[in-house]
């Protein structure tokens, strides 16, 4: 059998993300901030299979981007004391590139499969097989050569990742159980989250800078991790290096993200959307072409937010501007209405 390319997986010893990314990971579910009922849940799973000796079931992961899914699959691979591979939907796109990564996988290793609703359909069939007998059968060959291979598995635990839960298959969704949504943090879980990074990164930061950082950090570790090493840099240059709550709002300011935590692109989506469609609704792909952005960027990466915070709200008919955009832009809603708004 053909091994697949090394792209494809990685052991949790050869991990391909950067030294200090991998650093700011909870190594365990002790140091893992928020998300309590998914922990709580994980937990007992994990604690349960231990007792019987037993391999750790298939877990769903889904919820937003850089919520902590990929770091929640790396506590759980530490947690049962296995080896961790990792791969992606989109990498695996033929049948042997999923037989060689599960023929690697020893007795209760954790195979954590990102952006698992991108699968190939024709490989996900042969997904299932694995996920509930542990078994694989393999097709070689073609016409009257062709020939069904089966291969027997070593028990192993599956942990999907998606962004989009509405988009994978009935049977898929059904061999993994119970579906553990992550959701976004609050302000005291981020505050805690940069603090914590603050000391692993060697950063002096206030309560009140990890506050202002928090606040324009959309709920998402992810981007308030990001969002601490701009302003450490910022600190470094203009400042002492301490990180205070005034030098991490020059900071923020001055890659223009404001208060309420939009960036330039989050405005830009709401001056188009009153502006030039009078407030809405509007379709996605007309919203895209105005701002000269891709439509599956603007649903993925930026209405998120701005639904959760009112400033816009998906019809059937379309996008449409909230009071609260209106409020942020400092523009009537009777006149963009009536129309005096279009440009």
């Amino acid at each position: 059998m053909p091994e697949p390319a090394p792209s494809l997986y990685s052991r949790l010893s050869e991990n391909p993300v950067g030294e200090q990314e991998t650093n700011l990971r909870p190594p365990d579910f002790g140091e893992f901030c928020g998300q309590e009922k998914v922990k709580e849940r994980l937990m007992l799973m994990v604690a349960a299979a231990k007792q019987r000796g037993d391999v750790l079931d298939h877990v769903l992961l889904s919820g937003p981007p850089g919520l902590g899914k990929t770091t929640l699959a790396y506590i759980i691979a530490h947690a049962v004391g296995r080896n961790l591979y990792i791969a992606s939907g989109p990498q695996i796109e033929k049948a042997r590139d999923l037989a060689g990564l599960l023929t690697r996988l020893e007795e209760g290793d954790v195979l954590f499969i990102d952006e698992i609703h991108r699968l190939n359909p024709a490989v996900e069939e042969y997904l299932y097989p694995a996920m509930e007998d542990f078994r694989l059968d393999i097709m070689i060959d073609q016409g009257p050569a062709a020939r069904s291979v089966n291969m027997r598995l070593k028990p192993f635990t599956l942990i999907g990742a998606t962004t989009r839960s509405g988009m994978l298959t009935g049977p898929l969704r059904s061999r993994f159980g119970i579906a553990n949504r992550l959701d976004y943090y609050t302000m005291i879980e981020i505050c805690r989250i940069l603090t914590r990074s603050a000391g692993l990164l060697n950063i002096s930061i206030t309560p009140e800078g990890a506050e202002a950082i928090a606040r324009r950090s959309r709920g998402t570790p992810r981007v308030a991790n990001a969002l601490l090493r701009w302003v450490r840099d910022y600190a470094q240059v203009r400042s002492n290096g301490d990180i205070t709550a005034g030098v991490a709002e020059g900071a923020l300011e001055m890659i223009d993200i404001d208060t309420d935590g939009l960036d330039e692109m989050d405005k830009r989506i709401l001056e188009t959307l009153i502006y030039k469609f009078g407030g809405g609704p509007v379709g996605l792909s007309s919203l895209a072409v105005a701002l000269g952005e891709d439509a599956s960027t603007l649903e993925d990466v930026h209405e998120p937010f701005l639904i959760m915070q009112g400033y816009i709200k998906r019809t059937p008919r379309g996008r449409e501007a909230m009071p609260a955009a209106y409020a942020k832009l400092g523009v009537s809603m009777e006149r963009a209405g009536q129309g005096e708004l279009l440009l």
